[in-house]
């Protein structure tokens, strides 16, 4: 079965569902052995390093220096650009790996027991001896995922953190662990916000880091009032027809009063209701990452059309589909009416993916909706193994 294109079981051993979401989500750490028994990297370290030296991949290089300093370098990194493998104490990261590899996509939809809204990306590391990124502390969720060799992780709660100065990654100064784990692969150690920590490379290893989005609230705002002045119907043009006086020409430098108060009634237009809310946070939320690009499909929609009738279809790995009472939202867009109440695109939003059964039984404007999909390469038809 494939792990994209279905709802998520709890995907962990060790420990149920319910238990991880009542003691641990965003309350503590939880160290699982085997939790995902006999894991191995889904990427070799070559293709890792191949990633690496793609000018549309975000890749940074890390190297930890004498006397305590740090070395930050972003990619594109080619092969001779990176230290010797044999030399200690750096560590490659690549981001977004889901959106690059269908397996590591496979891997991010294991965590679809948390909200799509709130899964971010995977990334991963690898580490020579030595190697790591310093004593941090993140502001959001993140499971570490040992895929290859050991990494021994120092963490701790850090209520207040201090960064060092003159330092190119913002590092804690003064951070006092309070436990101690060796990773071997297969291992995962759940981090909640607000935790320290340090994590070592013992050889040359490789973490997967699979992290959810929190952003806070005045960032999501900022990017939402721009969403929703952008659907703002035309208002009146401003106007000051009877409002200037002889007294203006004294203090011409003044802002008039008369705009102030226009600018804050068309304010008060903006204020939306939670249908308008929610489908603009729904658009800001599904929006593709600034390196995600698709491929547009070769085929014509003639062809698109019955290789969907034959096998039903999937979204691609890029895609990022979510929905709200009475919206549909897929890449940053919204489908009007009366799509955006379709149950068949709800759907495919939470399985990824459309049966034959169902295409068939599609309306037309919906099979008209996602052949266009198909042609812009957010979906593509599927195959009988794939279900």
């Amino acid at each position: 079965m494939n792990l994209l294109t279905q709802h998520a079981a709890w995907p962990l051993a060790g420990i149920s569902l319910e238990r991880f979401l009542q003691r641990h989500w965003q309350r503590k750490p939880l160290l699982l052995r085997q939790a995902v028994p006999g894991f191995k990297p889904l990427l070799s370290r070559a293709e890792l390093f191949d990633l690496a030296s793609d000018d549309a991949v975000e890749s940074r290089l890390i190297r930890r220096q004498a006397a305590g300093k740090w070395d930050l370098k972003h990619g594109p990194f080619t092969r001779r650009s990176l230290p010797a493998l044999r030399q200690p104490d750096w560590t490659l990261l690549v981001q977004g790996v889901d959106a690059l590899d269908d397996a590591v996509a496979e891997l991010l939809a294991r965590f679809r027991f948390i909200p799509d809204a709130r899964l971010d990306d995977v990334m991963i590391s690898w580490a020579s001896d030595g190697g790591g990124v310093g004593p941090h502390v993140d502001a959001y969720d993140v499971f570490l995922l040992q895929a290859e060799g050991q990494r021994r992780w120092r963490i701790g709660p850090v209520r207040t953190p201090r960064f060092g100065p003159d330092q190119p990654l913002k590092l804690l100064v003064d951070f006092v662990p309070d436990t101690d784990h060796l990773l071997d692969p297969g291992d995962m150690l759940y981090l909640p916000p607000g935790w320290g920590h340090d994590g070592v490379a013992i050889g040359p290893c490789m973490t997967y880091s699979i992290g959810f989005r929190a952003p806070p609230a005045d960032e999501l705002l900022r990017q939402l009032l721009w969403k929703l002045a952008e659907d703002l119907k035309p208002g009146p043009r401003y106007s000051d027809r009877g409002q200037i006086d002889t007294l203006a020409a004294r203090a011409p430098a003044r802002l008039p009063g008369a705009m102030v108060e226009f600018l804050q009634a068309a304010f008060v237009r903006l204020k939306p209701g939670k249908r308008e809310f929610e489908a603009a946070l729904g658009e800001l939320l599904t929006e593709p990452k600034q390196l995600v690009w698709f491929d547009p499909s070769r085929q014509s929609a003639a062809q698109l059309a019955r290789a969907c009738a034959r096998g039903g279809l999937r979204l691609d790995r890029r895609s990022r589909m979510l929905y709200a009472s009475a919206s549909v939202l897929i890449n940053g867009e919204r489908l009007a009416s009366p799509l955006a109440r379709s149950s068949l695109l709800r759907r495919l939003a939470d399985r990824r993916q459309l049966s034959s059964q169902d295409w068939k039984g599609a309306t037309a404007p919906e099979q008209a909706v996602l052949l266009q999909w198909c042609e812009q390469g957010w979906a593509h038809p599927s195959t009988a193994a794939e279900h």
